[in-house]
């Protein structure tokens, strides 16, 4: 045969001597029908490439704190045309056994506008595959016709009474990256068990089916429908809810930046705006419009602060725009930036926006509810790892503050249980700038977020404050709060895992540290065995995690560290606060020993130079 052809004589001369990578190629060349990607594999296995190919070839995708997540190109443990095939077909074998009325529910899909021209892979084109592994099988499919924020995909589900949805998008990670996020029939993203039954379903049926690779069926099939004007007419509507001060923001003179970081949120945010009475924000018109390659930052993670706002806080101050609004490629988080007395910026960290926001729609609701209200059916809640500023809200105002696990899909799942049962829920957040203003959409969303803060800072004006005035306010209210969250890069995983067992075995086995450098432990909780000092039995109320390595040291001086692996970049995270009593407001001592507690952390528990880390370029 030509090189090239799928013929059995070409692959036996071709063989690389090893059977389960040869079974691995085999199957690739036969399955993939994506020029492509199949030439990328052909290419490694004609160059002799046998280390690579067995690194794309024989390990498959797994799901992370935010469904599959990889970067695209070829392999079974890559964003692929052919994964992301697999993965479906694996959900619908999945979803017909768990619902009776799957296709007439129905399922929906929604994609963002990441691509790569390399791999002929973009997330309109993996969507469309998506789609048509469920047409060909004869289910309803409620396809957008166009880009759409990812909490748009849970909200769909709910209204539409879908029985699951995905989205796909990388969010926030690099060019380089796509990814697959599945959520549930409640409107929340799958946790467990559903994601492990999912992958044992997606390994009976790898092989792609009759139809599977029939991309146009969106386009012919009667199945398919399209829910985009429906959903985002009802979303704006819906926004309304936690819309409490129309009338001040019709008049309000304040001007805002919007940045969407050259992905979905520009059309969005514009009428969430609109919805609020507000005046349009201005764009930045370098990165309003989608482009995949990011061209104008160096990363597309809103997080990462002043570095990557450069843009919009420059557009800002030729503008007179005091507050910039900076949503994430997927729009699903918001980072935002004031100018202070001074002219210098402030950018706010996901936990002092959490304070606001926490302080803003209990205010609100307090303002609004009826005579006879119950606090104590009131809830907030949070990731573990981020700041405890609910938890001293909630104890002097009397309402319940939760914890979960860390990722989105934890809150929204418990949100719905505690809806189901009669509670009320006013705000989530983790502190990675995801928040969740009312229950419209059981995921964090930045296009809701954005207008709330304007509204919010429009409501400040009037009271003649800014909103890092609010905060301080806050803090002194209900104490202090000083956090800091930062990341080394690892790429080996033999090295993260050493890094963890060291402290699970510090002074011998399984014996965790009792100090790090000169500050006292009190107590160890680790999530990835179940284990917390604190409880009677000494088990973890929150649960086991065994996929992901995670520690929290509660320290003698009352502050909380923890450290975990991400679930979907090559980094370890460390997070660490330090909580005072109102009153204990002399910061600046809290924050010298909070600098002083995170470096004995680094210092003795991750050892960066011996391990061989990269400090986070800041």
């Amino acid at each position: 045969g030509a090189p090239g052809d799928v013929n059995s004589n070409v692959l036996v001369a071709r063989s690389t001597g090893d059977a389960q990578l040869d079974k691995a190629v085999w199957q690739w060349l036969s399955w993939d029908k994506n020029q492509k990607t199949k030439e990328q594999i052909e290419s490694l296995l004609q160059n002799g490439k046998h280390k690579e190919l067995r690194e794309r070839l024989c390990c498959r995708l797994t799901f992370g704190t935010a469904g599959l997540r990889s970067a695209m190109g070829a392999g079974f443990c890559y964003i692929n045309d052919l994964t992301v095939i697999q993965s479906t077909q694996g959900i619908y074998k999945y979803l017909e056994r768990n619902f009776s009325d799957f296709k007439q529910r129905g399922f929906v899909v929604g994609y963002d506008t990441r691509g790569q021209v390399t791999s002929n892979c973009s997330s309109k084109k993996l969507a469309k595959l998506t789609a048509a592994v469920l047409l060909a099988k004869d289910v309803l499919v409620y396809f957008f016709s166009t880009y759409v924020p990812t909490p748009f995909v849970p909200y769909a589900v709910q209204q539409l009474g879908a029985v699951a949805g995905v989205m796909i998008t990388a969010s926030h990670n690099r060019k380089e990256d796509n990814g697959y996020k599945v959520y549930w029939e409640n409107g929340a993203q799958i946790t467990s068990p559903h994601d492990k039954e999912i992958i044992k379903c997606i390994e009976e049926c790898v092989e792609p089916w009759n139809g599977s690779w029939n991309e146009n069926l969106v386009d012919t099939s009667p199945l398919r429908q399209d829910p985009l004007k429906r959903i985002c007419d009802s979303y704006m509507e819906d926004l309304t809810k936690i819309c409490y001060h129309r009338e001040l923001n019709v008049q309000s003179s304040l001007k805002f930046v919007h940045t969407s970081f050259h992905g979905v949120g520009h059309d969005y945010v514009q009428l969430a705006f609109k919805a609020f009475g507000f005046q349009p924000p201005i764009p930045v018109p370098e990165q309003k419009d989608p482009d995949p390659d990011f061209s104008t930052v160096k990363c597309p993670n809103p997080e990462e602060g002043e570095s990557v706002l450069e843009l919009s806080l420059r557009l800002a101050e030729k503008e007179d725009a005091r507050v910039v609004v900076a949503t994430d490629p997927d729009a699903d988080r918001l980072a935002v930036a004031e100018q202070q007395e001074n002219g210098c910026w402030k950018v706010f960290t996901g936990n002092e926006l959490a304070a606001l926001f926490g302080w803003w729609m209990f205010s609100r609701w307090k303002e609004n509810c009826s005579q006879d209200a119950d606090v104590s059916n009131v809830y907030m809640l949070a990731t573990t790892v981020s700041s405890k500023i609910l938890r001293a809200i909630a104890l002097q105002e009397g309402f319940h503050f939760e914890e979960t696990l860390p990722g989105f899909k934890w809150i929204g799942s418990r949100v719905k249980n505690l809806l189901d049962s009669g509670k009320e829920v006013l705000f989530a957040f983790e502190e990675s700038i995801g928040f969740m203003c009312g229950t419209s959409v059981l995921d964090k969303d930045g296009v809701s977020a954005a207008v709330v803060i304007a509204e919010m800072a429009t409501y400040l004006q009037g009271q003649s404050l800014t909103l890092a005035q609010k905060l301080v306010d806050i803090y002194e209210t209900y104490g202090y709060h000083i956090s800091k969250t930062s990341y080394f890069l690892c790429y080996d995983p033999a090295t993260i895992k050493r890094i963890f067992e060291r402290l699970r075995n510090f002074d011998g086995p399984q014996s965790y540290p009792k100090c790090c450098g000169l500050y006292n432990i009190l107590h160890v909780r680790d999530v990835t065995t179940g284990y917390d000092s604190s409880q009677l039995n000494q088990q973890s109320v929150l649960p086991v995690s065994k996929n992901s390595q995670m520690i929290t040291f509660t320290f003698q001086n009352g502050c909380v560290a923890t450290l975990r692996t991400s679930g979907t970049e090559p980094k370890i995270k460390y997070y660490a606060e330090m909580c005072a009593l109102p009153g204990h407001s002399d910061r600046s001592v809290l924050e010298e020993e909070l600098q002083k507690l995170i470096e004995a952390l680094i210092e003795n528990f991750l050892e960066p130079a011996k391990n061989g880390l990269t400090w986070r370029s800041a």
